[in-house]
């Protein structure tokens, strides 16, 4: 990377939040970047996280930083305890940088990417000049993403950090014959109900996978096919999508609605 201040820097800044985009926050985050680094390419990933769903958000960091440039900036915004004592982190992950509240954000990108550094957001120089309680995402994770944006080094920000708050993930459950038993995770817009059994957790190729049956709750699904158009409109189906997880869907629906399922319904496979 070039030095601060050298006006040739240019980089993305990815934004992940749950502000949505009626109000003024995201908006306002935008501004501080700018004013810092003016070159700098701003990508909104999405501001739809479900308020202060950590859970929600770390999956679609997880899902999103491998397939951005590398050097990208990515600003990490669900933050329920905004204002109190948790930590703001600085993190290095495959070559794309992190800034987010420590409150389990990093789970999923800590257990499957490659941490190069963390360090503890401390250094006021990189912070706005007057602080909200309530608002670190404008007052300090946007203008630290300008500065880093331009060049700055993370161990600038503050020292290392000597722990990363991770999240009580459901576990799978394995039973002697083979079948396993997970739950739903994650919600998408489509009413897609993708869950914490990933096709990794599955021995065998994906022919195997697709003998397996699939419950969701009490109700049976069927076997695991390999697209939703595979079953006909309006029918359940499960499939590894495209995030290489199991999910459960409806041909041309909503699963969510229509199963009256969601984070937490018990999805059973059969050996």
């Amino acid at each position: 990377m070039i030095a601060e201040g050298t006006g040739g820097f240019m980089s993305t800044v990815a934004l992940l939040t749950d502000f949505g985009t009626r109000d003024h926050y995201a908006a306002t985050m935008k501004g501080m970047i700018l004013q810092i680094n003016p070159k700098v390419t701003l990508v909104d990933v999405t501001h739809e996280i479900a308020p202060q769903h950590v859970l929600e958000g770390a999956f679609v960091l997880r899902q999103t930083l491998p397939f951005f440039p590398v050097e990208t900036v990515f600003v990490v915004v669900v933050d329920p305890t905004v204002g109190t004592s948790r930590r703001i982190l600085a993190a290095r992950y495959n070559n794309r940088f992190v800034l987010a509240p420590d409150n389990g954000l990093l789970t999923f990108l800590h257990r499957d990417a490659q941490l190069q550094e963390i360090r503890v957001v401390e250094n006021r120089q990189f912070m706005a000049a007057t602080l909200s309680a309530t608002f670190h995402g404008r007052d300090i994770l946007a203008p630290v993403a300008g500065h880093v944006s331009r060049g700055t080094a993370l161990d600038r920000l503050g020292p290392p950090a000597d722990r990363v708050e991770v999240l009580d993930i459901p576990r799978l459950q394995w039973s002697r014959d083979g079948s396993i038993t997970g739950q739903v995770i994650y919600v998408d817009h489509f009413g897609n109900l993708i869950t914490n059994i990933a096709e990794a957790d599955l021995s065998g190729p994906r022919l195997q996978v697709r003998g397996r049956e699939v419950m969701l709750g009490d109700r049976r699904i069927g076997p695991v096919r390999i697209t939703y158009a595979d079953v006909p409109r309006g029918e359940p189906v499960a499939l590894i999508g495209s995030t290489c997880m199991l999910e459960i869907a409806i041909n041309a629906g909503n699963a969510a609605h229509t199963l009256q399922a969601g984070c937490g319904t018990r999805v059973h496979m059969t050996p």
